[in-house]
């Protein structure tokens, strides 16, 4: 937690670190999004067997 006079004296993030930050989030979706398919279409590794 910050305080308030730390994140209004912070200067903003980069375009840069935006976009390093987003291509994460997005890289992190389709991994879940894809395990989701995986999981779906009776995929072998999501059954909880071994």
């Amino acid at each position: 937690m910050a305080q308030l006079k730390e994140l209004m004296t912070t200067p903003p993030m980069t375009a840069e670190q935006h976009a390093v930050i987003m291509r994460e989030r997005i890289k992190h979706r389709r991994m879940l999004e894809e395990a989701k398919e995986l999981k779906k279409s009776g995929d072998d590794r999501f059954d909880g067997k071994d």
